[in-house]
């Protein structure tokens, strides 16, 4: 293909570049309009003082225009080149050169109109910077017989307009397609970018062999992406090249079986991942795992039943989900269950971190399971372990109590089962109560300690814990806790409202004043315990430790808002399921059904929003004990109170126990309650005379009278609970005022005031 020249290069000797007919004009229109705006501005500009920064403009430009034209003289190897630069600078040096005369100038001669209105008009005539371009515009012309039609490939094409044509004027520019054609480019589809097309050498000539590097870098894009092949029935001169920067990793993504298993199974309506989007996927010899993301403004959706029959599982703990509680999720498909054997428990495990944390056990996928034992920013903590029998509770508490002994952590214990659920921890800890009323007098006397640290923190402006200045922190582990708390528990009334405040005010308090809190229970519905939303919502802002439970109480725990939003996860089954069978095969055909180990340790942990798969570290069980277990937890001595903490954590034990075994067997009642009042403040009397201390309370009681006519001035202002007169004079006694109060009432000064355990003066 030939070309006639339309308008010649600037310069003889200059290279032209070639563009269409078009460009050149547009151009030329440009530079003349930008003349008449610098003639008004040279015309009007250095009559006016105000506009000196146009003033300092102009000079700027002039110096900085002779400057850049000396450059190229200095730098200057050929005539025509440097002609070309003085081309480019002239109408800014001559221009700028009008400007400073007419500046210079004072008055308004007739001449400093007239030049630049000249200037405008030559430089418009002659538009030197177009010129100095060295543009040139082509125009096609038929082939003649004698040229070739390749002959013309040297010359550039005309600039591309379309994306086919920007693709044949790349390869067209680059240097190692030497002098082939692309053509016929073709796109895939309108929405790619991947496109094919046919490479044609000149007459008797090759195509040439390219790298994949170099084919990727004609068209800026990723190695591999790009390929150069014969066409089957043609030669060498022409070759089929193809782009697929895009189309071959969506192809790719779509053969893998992986793939095709989210997007067909688990993506789909009904496939328990409904809607969520794949960021990520790896394939391992046991694993598969999918990141998953929820749409924009949605939050995460997983259903771990739904994802175990979509992908045609019958044992439910091979499928696993954990999510971040917002718009991020895993799921995990595995082939044989990771955690069938786990190892034993090392010192460096249960060692707590700097960030509170121990390592209880491990995760599915080989990490460490982790969970806090204190958090320097939030406080101690208010933790809840559920369990079914043969869950694994009772060991994941004894490797919790080791490490707070190896931690130095002072351990609370009590264990409402009469010592049966942790026999091991008898001995080994700071205080092991046994039984339901040591389990309540426990409570009862760590929240005294609560209050003495309160009282300590509060005289000296203390205004948050830190662990051994001046104390350690102690955490409380009450097990078999739903033998107080739950509606169905035998116990009276009044007993478990006491326990249930006693909870509450431990979990409330506690995080400030280093002393934690955990309870647990083998199956246990948040909405039975007493005073249901304070100890629901203290126990949702810890360390949940699900365990095996059976369905309902994992309902239980989505509605009361323990697990994470999002999150519907089937109940840990109480066998790992190998052999591929099933109950339901087992019952049709009318064998036994077949089974693996149990899965005690198993649990689902919900820590801060957000879940995991845990199972605890192996226990070895010999006579009927935990040897390994006890060797941790004698590894290190025992972590105790300070003295004074000792002597007021003792006595309160005493009392309040004296106290929970006479509320036990006097029921709910009046006389039983102030009964058991009497009894704590006896047993009180005794610890502190067991201890040697001297027990001067007589002495800073008020005397009986004086306690007398303090009730009669309280009630004077109208009927009052006796509870709430012992709350009022709370420096004397609960005893001391309930003795009070019946002399009154036998007297005759007082009388019953219609509700129980409220009185009214008799005179009212």
């Amino acid at each position: 293909m030939a070309s006639h020249i339309e308008q010649p290069p600037a310069l003889e000797g200059t290279v032209p570049t070639y563009v269409p007919a078009h460009v050149i004009r547009r151009r030329a229109r440009l530079e003349r309009l930008t003349y008449g705006a610098a003639a008004l501005g040279i015309t009007i500009a250095p009559h006016y003082d105000s506009l000196w920064p146009a003033h300092l403009g102009a000079a700027a430009v002039a110096v900085g225009s002779f400057s850049w034209l000396w450059g190229k003289w200095d730098r200057a190897d050929a005539w025509t080149g440097f002609l070309t630069s003085c081309q480019k600078a002239l109408p800014v040096l001559s221009g700028a050169g009008l400007y400073v005369a007419n500046l210079m100038r004072p008055g308004a001669d007739l001449w400093e109109y007239a030049l630049p209105v000249g200037w405008a008009a030559l430089m418009t005539a002659t538009t030197p910077l177009t010129h100095a371009a060295g543009l040139a515009a082509l125009a096609p012309q038929e082939n003649t017989d004698d040229t070739p039609a390749l002959e013309a490939a040297p010359e550039q094409a005309p600039a591309p307009t379309t994306y086919a044509e920007y693709r044949a004027w790349e390869w067209s520019n680059a240097k190692a397609t030497s002098t082939t054609l692309l053509t016929s480019v073709t796109l895939y589809q309108e929405d790619a970018r991947d496109f094919w097309g046919i490479v044609i050498a000149p007459q008797g000539e090759a195509v040439p062999d390219l790298n994949p590097t170099t084919l990727a870098g004609i068209f800026d894009l990723p190695v591999g992406t790009v390929t150069l092949s014969l066409i089957e029935g043609s030669g060498p001169g022409r070759k089929l090249l193809e782009a697929r920067p895009t189309l071959d990793q969506l192809q790719q993504a779509q053969q893998d079986p992986t793939h095709r298993l989210f997007e067909e199974k688990l993506a789909r309506p009904g496939g328990g991942a409904d809607g969520m989007l794949l960021t990520g996927y790896r394939t391992e010899p046991n694993r598969i795992a999918y990141r998953v993301t929820a749409p924009d403004n949605q939050m995460i959706q997983l259903n771990q039943k739904q994802i175990a029959r979509s992908v045609g599982y019958k044992d439910l703990s091979l499928v696993m989900v954990e999510t971040d509680g917002l718009g991020d999720g895993l799921i995990s498909i595995y082939k044989e269950h990771p955690l069938l054997n786990v190892r034993e428990a090392t010192i460096d495990d249960l060692t707590m971190a700097p960030d509170g944390t121990i390592a209880l056990g491990q995760q599915p996928d080989g990490r460490t399971g982790r969970i806090p034992l204190y958090d320097p920013q939030m406080g101690a903590i208010t933790d809840l372990f559920v369990g079914a029998p043969g869950a694994g509770k009772s060991v994941t508490l004894l490797h919790v109590i080791a490490a707070e002994r190896i931690s130095g952590i002072v351990s609370i214990v009590a264990d409402a089962q009469d010592g049966m659920s942790l026999p091991e921890v008898d001995g080994r800890v700071y205080h092991f109560g046994k039984g339901i009323p040591a389990t309540a007098a426990t409570i009862a006397a760590a929240v005294d300690l609560g209050k003495y640290r309160e009282k300590i923190s509060a005289q000296n402006g203390w205004g948050s814990f830190e662990i051994g200045n001046p104390w350690p922190l102690v955490n409380i582990t009450a097990d078999e806790l739903n033998r107080i708390l739950s509606a169905d528990a035998v116990v009276p009334r009044p007993f478990r409202k006491w326990v249930t405040g006693l909870v509450g005010d431990s979990q409330s308090t506690g995080r400030k004043l280093g002393e934690g809190i955990r309870f647990a229970a083998q199956s246990i519905h948040l909405a039975d315990l007493g005073d249901k939303d304070r100890i629901r919502a203290n126990a949702k802002n810890g360390t949940v430790w699900l365990g095996r439970t059976n369905s309902s109480t994992t309902q239980h725990m989505a509605r009361d808002g323990v697990l994470p939003p999002g999150v519907d996860i089937a109940p840990i089954p109480r066998y790992f399921g190998t052999g591929g069978g099933s109950t339901i095969d087992a019952a049709f055909e009318g064998k036994e059904a077949k089974h693996g180990p149990i899965t005690a340790g198993m649990a689902n942990i919900i820590n801060g929003g957000s879940l995991y798969v845990n199972r605890t570290w192996f226990a070895r069980k010999e006579n009927k004990t935990y040897p390994h277990l006890i060797a941790l937890m004698e590894s290190r001595p025992i972590p105790r109170l300070t003295p004074e903490e000792d002597l007021i954590f003792q006595t309160a034990y005493a009392k309040w126990l004296a106290f929970a075994e006479a509320l036990l067997t006097g029921g709910d009642t009046e006389q039983g309650i102030n009964n058991a009042a009497n009894a704590a403040q006896t047993a009180a009397k005794q610890e502190l005379t067991r201890l040697g201390i001297h027990d001067d309370e007589d002495d800073d009681q008020p005397s009986t009278g004086s306690i007398k006519d303090r009730i009669l001035d309280l009630l004077a202002g109208g009927p009052m609970a006796l509870k709430d007169v012992r709350r009022r004079l709370d420096d004397v006694a609960p005893g001391s005022v309930n003795n009070a109060m019946t002399d009154l009432r036998e007297a005759g000064h007082v009388i019953p005031a219609g509700g129980r355990g409220i009185y009214q003066l008799a005179n009212q």
